[in-house]
């Protein structure tokens, strides 16, 4: 039992210097995802805000192109992207906690 303890005491003195580091970085990070074959690009940064948004001409001189559809194109490259961040997020997390799951420590991402 208490070698458990030893190890969790451990963690926490390497999560606390490592933390920060890993947090910057993650928010430094930019991930990009598309939809519609390429034709809506979007891109956030590790805090999961949206950066930038790119949809190509070609797209919008299409006459069947409805707005639905293009709020559609925009709302899925966008969380695309965000998918990737999160999972970047979360496998920073495991990896700092050496596999361990800890409840509510990927929300401090």
């Amino acid at each position: 039992m208490f070698g458990n303890m030893g190890k969790l005491m451990k963690l926490a003195g390497e999560m606390k210097t490592k933390l920060p580091e890993m947090k910057a970085k993650l928010a430094a990070s930019e991930y990009q995802a598309d939809a519609g074959g390429g034709m809506v690009k979007a891109k956030v940064n590790g805090k999961m805000q949206v950066v930038d948004i790119n949809i190509s001409p070609e797209l919008l001189n299409d006459e069947g192109l409805s707005v639905d559809m293009l709020e559609d194109l925009i709302r899925a490259a966008i969380s695309a992207a965000q998918a990737q961040a999160a999972k970047a997020a979360e496998e920073a997390m495991m990896e700092l906690t050496g596999g361990m799951e800890l409840p509510g420590m990927t929300d401090m991402f």
